[in-house]
């Protein structure tokens, strides 16, 4: 008999949608049944998402979002729930980075960087988190059958690299975030955990494998090769469902072995 994943009925909130690791998450948690919530800054991008899910079958709803943004992250919450319901999945996935020597990185391109990927992931998984709580203990209606938070970290959270320490910093915070709130809200059903992927090959990065830097970095990989954003779905739809209710405050690499 096969085995497989039915997330039918549960809604989940993506952040970072617009492109990447995101927008293949949203795809594939939509294959498995759930409602996607598309939410990032650039929302004629999230429209052509949601076109391609809707047209695969799939049931997907656009929110403007900007996580260093405060009250907008509130707002955006809100309007996520009364538009498709209570939220039962995160999937925490905006991030920024920039390349740069440490003694080069100015107050600017910190709080470029600790902004989105430290602060603001905090306060989406507080605000959906606060959500879930209140409908754990009872001081909110709606159905309550478990909250699934997970926060999209990076290798670079657990092995240093080069030109990209600030990032580092960061990520390594977010996998810290991760086992704090895992082990405040586990008790109230919230499995929270955290996926650290390796080099994974999108839109973004694309050019950058065929030249001479990109190359030279392949090379030092362990198995000469770098990922593709699917290789991650399976990972992504199990932290995603009941089946992972024993799963809680994990910290997982899927880098290919980069960081043994």
């Amino acid at each position: 008999m096969a085995y497989s994943i039915d997330l039918s009925g549960r809604v989940a909130f993506i952040t970072g949608a617009s492109s990447g690791l995101g927008a293949q998450f949203a795809r594939t948690l939509a294959s498995a049944g759930a409602a996607v919530i598309l939410a990032s800054r650039r929302v004629e991008k999230l429209k052509d998402l949601r076109a391609t899910i809707d047209g695969e079958g799939g049931d997907a709803h656009v929110i403007e979002l900007d996580v260093t943004d405060h009250d907008a992250i509130k707002s955006a919450v809100a309007h996520a729930e009364t538009e498709v319901g209570s939220i039962d999945i995160l999937v925490n996935n905006s991030g920024v980075s920039t390349t740069q020597r440490l003694q080069d990185v100015s107050p600017d391109d910190f709080d470029y960087i600790f902004n989105t990927n430290v602060k603001g992931a905090f306060f989406v998984a507080q605000e959906v988190g606060k959500r879930m709580l209140a409908r754990a203990t009872g001081a909110a209606p709606g159905s309550y059958t478990g909250g699934r938070i997970i926060n999209v970290a990076s290798m670079a959270g657990l092995r240093v690299l080069p030109q990209i320490g600030a990032y580092c910093m960061s990520k390594s915070a977010v996998i810290q975030m991760t086992k704090a709130m895992a082990l405040e809200w586990g008790r109230f059903g919230i499995n929270v955990n955290a996926i650290c992927p390796g080099y994974i090959d999108t839109e973004i990065n694309h050019r950058h494998w065929q030249t001479d830097a990109g190359q030279k970095l392949i090379n030092m990989l362990p198995r000469k090769r770098v990922g593709q954003p699917q290789d991650l779905d399976a990972l992504m739809v199990m932290l995603c469902s009941d089946q992972s209710h024993f799963i809680n405050g994990a910290v997982i690499a899927a880098d290919d072995g980069f960081g043994v």
